[in-house]
Formats: structure tokens, sequence, C-alpha cells
């Protein structure tokens, strides 16, 4: 698939909720001086053992879930088109192959990123929906 306006605008707008969903964006409340404020650092605090093995479990399989969606979606080479094992095993392995890739970049934009503040998250998340407002509209306006 070509990369058309939309598919780009639409790659942008949910990239910026994935990494808003997953928690993996730092956001920092600038009225305290605890670190305990990150939101995605303040859900884990009342648990330990099992049960902060099990919501971490879940928080990566958040995140493989939503970097695979957007791996076959945007990305959509290497998708199995018949059912055979063979096929199906390298489909795996691609989806492996773009998820992995993926996560790479997501690391790099993290470690890169400094804190935002708390009340610049609204703004990022109205970003990205304008911008897909503006990949629904480019869609039913160009041909």
């Amino acid at each position: 698939m070509a990369a058309t306006p939309e598919r780009l605008l639409a790659l942008a707008a949910l990239v910026i909720v994935v990494f808003a969903e997953t928690g993996r964006i730092p956001v920092d409340n600038p009225a305290t001086h605890l670190e305990l404020t990150m939101i995605h650092e303040a859900m884990v605090l009342e648990y330990a053992g099992p049960e902060l093995a099990l919501v971490t479990l879940g928080e990566a399989m958040r995140l493989g879930l939503l970097l695979s969606l957007v791996a076959n979606l945007f990305f959509p080479w290497g998708i199995a088109t018949a059912v055979s094992v063979p096929g199906l095993a390298a489909g795996l392995a691609v989806l492996g192959a773009k998820t992995a890739m993926l996560a790479v970049v997501i690391a790099i934009v993290e470690v890169s990123a400094a804190k935002l503040r708390l009340f610049r998250v609204p703004e990022i998340l109205s970003a990205a929906f304008v911008l897909a407002v503006l990949a629904v509209v480019t869609g039913l306006v160009m041909p």
C-alpha cells in the first residue's frame, strides 16, 4: 500500500495514542517534588510479588498487542495469505520482526524525550485527535 496522506496522519495519531495508552510518555506533575506522581508509576505502587508480575505482564501484553496492530495496519507486508504451516510461521516471524523494529523506535524516542509536564498531556492527545480527524477528512476528500 502507498503512503497516502490519510495513512500518514492516521499513523501519527495512532502512534501518539499508543504512547499515551501504554504509559510510555513519562509524565510529571509539576505541583509536587515526588517521582511517584508519574501516572504510569502510580498504578503499580500498591502491588508486590506475583500481583506486580501480573500487572507488568499485562502492560507488556497491551504494548505488544498495540504494536502488532500498528505494524500490521500500516506496514502490511509479510502477512500470511493462505492457511499453511510455513505461511503462518513466516507471517509470525515477519510480525515479530516488525514489532521488534517498532519497539526499538519507541525505545529510542522514550530515551531521548524528557518528562512532559502534566498540563502538556492533553495538548498532545488533542493533537492526536486533530490528526485522526484530518486523516478521516483527507480520506473522504481525496479520490
